[in-house]
């Protein structure tokens, strides 16, 4: 065999493998040692291995993800969430389908401070979801706006994906993060317009009985100062910290981490039990990531060795299809995988094919990243595996609420994605500007 076709034999194995439910980290360097060994010998194969763990895991940039990890968690326990809502249902109380626009935003905000969509989701589910069907919303609804602003955490820095797609093209995290700001809030916006079109066309669907306004908790402006003080604080940290360049990403982690820690303490949110569990949940969390990103590397040195990239970009770029014929074929594969696996996992699979391609395509680089976060996440929407619909499922814990409402309620959404994607395309600008400054 040619090392081409070591190359395509391998992908095929690793798609074989993933199917018949092997751990896709162990998956991927089972592949990649076969085709090195295959390609060269089983020295070489073992020596490229040790190379690669070295070379992916020293960094001290892998530092940032169990701080970012680790705030977010400590962030959830802290009720943060709960008084980002408060503050926007305050806010936006006048506003048709009020709440659904409030949940949008408090998710945004929330984000730019935990930086994991799951977490935005499970926060959400048993923070707005109540409060929304308390005043008349349809449960379809309520739980649909949640699952799709959700997305807006791992595109609003901090972003986890962010940085595993910075480590896999060796592009800035702190650009990376910088690129995030103008797509998250152009999907806050169309998430927030989609909103007000479903309230005003399609009443039924939104609302199951008038709401009353009158009903909703009323509260001082003091208090409200109150509840927006922590959520200030943490943001001006990390995100001022980091735009203004007084941090680099792993010093903003820290700054953060130990910003949310102070809040959960003064808040008397940890006992010792649950600052143990959430530690130990970051150490989960982060070895996970960081296995997967070494098996990622080898599996992109394997491919590299055996040409499969270079001959893709030939195909693909110089081919009838062209650059941009190459993108939407790479965006609607990255949607259908996100059907059937998780986020990170897509990522670690197809960039080391298609960042070869994408380069010799002349893309900016870091605008291709934020394109494939956006379609990595739609797959956390749309069936049968929709990691926030699960989430938001397992937390409400409702038996009249079915699977199916849910993505139901989220389909609008997706849709919004993808008028928010071809926005993306048509004005890179919006990517680019601010990393590029």
């Amino acid at each position: 065999m040619t090392p081409l076709e070591i190359g395509y034999t391998a992908i095929a194995g690793l798609i074989v493998l993933i199917y018949l439910g092997m751990p896709i980290g162990i998956a991927m360097l089972g592949v990649s040692f076969f085709g090195v060994s295959m390609i060269r010998n089983d020295s070489v194969a073992l020596r490229m291995l040790g190379a690669a763990g070295n070379d992916s895991l020293r960094e001290y940039l892998y530092a940032v993800v169990p701080l970012f990890v680790l705030m977010g968690l400590l962030v959830t326990v802290s009720n943060v969430g709960k008084d980002t809502f408060d503050v926007f249902q305050k806010l936006l109380r006048r506003v048709t389908a009020g709440l659904g626009i409030a949940t949008v935003f408090a998710n945004a905000v929330f984000a730019s401070i935990t930086g994991i969509s799951i977490a935005s989701a499970t926060v959400f589910s048993r923070v707005a979801v109540p409060e929304m069907t308390r005043h008349g919303y349809t449960k379809k609804f309520a739980t649909g706006v949640v699952a799709g602003s959700s997305v807006l955490g791992m595109m609003i820095p901090p972003s986890l994906l962010m940085i595993v797609y910075a480590v896999l093209a060796e592009q800035s995290v702190g650009r990376m993060f910088l690129a995030g700001v103008g797509p998250g809030l152009l999907l806050a916006v169309v998430f927030s317009v989609t909103i007000l079109l479903l309230a005003l066309r399609r009443k039924d669907f939104v609302y199951e009985r008038t709401t009353d306004m009158a009903t909703f908790e009323d509260f001082p402006v003091s208090r409200l100062i109150v509840k927006s003080v922590p959520i200030l604080a943490l943001m001006l940290v990390v995100l001022g910290g980091l735009y203004g360049g007084f941090l680099n990403p792993t010093e903003a982690g820290a700054a953060g981490a130990a910003g949310a820690l102070v809040i959960a303490l003064m808040r008397r949110a940890l006992p010792k039990r649950t600052l143990w569990n959430l530690m130990v949940e970051t150490g989960q969390i982060t070895v996970s990531v960081l296995f997967l990103i070494l098996a990622a590397t080898f599996f992109s040195r394997m491919l590299a060795l055996s040409g499969v990239p270079r001959e893709l970009a030939s195909v693909l770029v110089d081919g009838s299809i062209g650059p941009y014929g190459f993108l939407l074929i790479y965006l609607a594969l990255i949607v259908a995988l996100g059907c059937l696996i998780d986020s990170i996992s897509i990522m670690l699979i197809v960039l080391p094919i298609a960042l070869p391609v994408a380069e010799a395509a002349g893309f900016d680089l870091i605008w291709f990243g934020v394109l494939t976060v956006v379609a990595v996440e739609m797959g956390l929407l749309t069936p049968p595996f929709g990691l926030s619909v699960y989430t938001i499922k397992s937390a409400i814990d409702d038996g009249t609420l079915s699977v199916g409402d849910i993505f139901r309620g989220a389909f609008p959404f997706v849709l919004a994605m993808v008028v928010a994607m071809a926005i993306l395309i048509a004005f890179p600008a919006i990517s680019i500007w601010l990393a590029r400054l």
